[in-house]
């Protein structure tokens, strides 16, 4: 039986951002802990425009190239970590864009947040974003990473954990695990 697939979602597209490396942190932590095959997909090297199908995203009929590659992409994984930054107390308009491409390819699958920014840690953000996440049909996990004063935690372009960010995330990761569920590839 293989390993299920946890895609971590990088939700920051702009430049000089740290969403990168908080990504890459956590996909270190989680190779470490095992359970997944991991894959990131970072938003800012999708680089998908504005929405622009001309059909309601529930239908499937897509008709642009950018969006069946994105369909291929996020139809391949089975679970997702969104990786995000708190902007004005709220998500990314690059993360929003990106969930509102797809429909049923995110339907019933776990997905939990790892959020990074100033004081709250993106915490106010990762509210914000859950009420799209159940809507979209999206297993959403109780168990969270949240970040504060993330920039504190930066040193020679990487980020640096610490004990309650290691805790976090393999909490996180177990709790997505147990919403899987048993797997079988009979």
């Amino acid at each position: 039986m293989s390993a299920p697939l946890l895609q971590v979602i990088v939700a920051s597209t702009r430049p000089r951002r740290v969403g990168r490396m908080v990504a890459d942190y956590i996909v270190e932590r989680l190779a470490e802990q095992g359970g997944f095959a991991v894959e990131v997909v970072d938003l800012a090297e999708v680089a998908l425009p504005l929405l622009d199908e001309p059909y309601h995203p529930r239908l499937g009929r897509y008709e642009h190239a950018h969006t069946k590659a994105w369909s291929a992409t996020i139809s391949r994984g089975d679970a997702y970590l969104l990786v995000m930054p708190e902007y004005n107390h709220s998500f990314t308009a690059p993360l929003k864009n990106a969930l509102d491409y797809l429909n049923a390819e995110w339907r019933g699958k776990p997905v939990a947040v790892a959020s990074y920014g100033g004081i709250s840690g993106g915490t106010r953000a990762a509210a914000a974003i859950t009420e799209v996440l159940v809507t979209l049909g999206m297993v959403v996990s109780s168990v969270a990473v949240a970040i504060p004063s993330v920039q504190s935690h930066l040193a020679d372009g990487r980020f640096v954990g610490y004990p309650q960010a290691d805790h976090a995330i393999d909490a996180t990761r177990s709790a997505l695990l147990s919403l899987l569920g048993p797997r079988s590839d009979a």
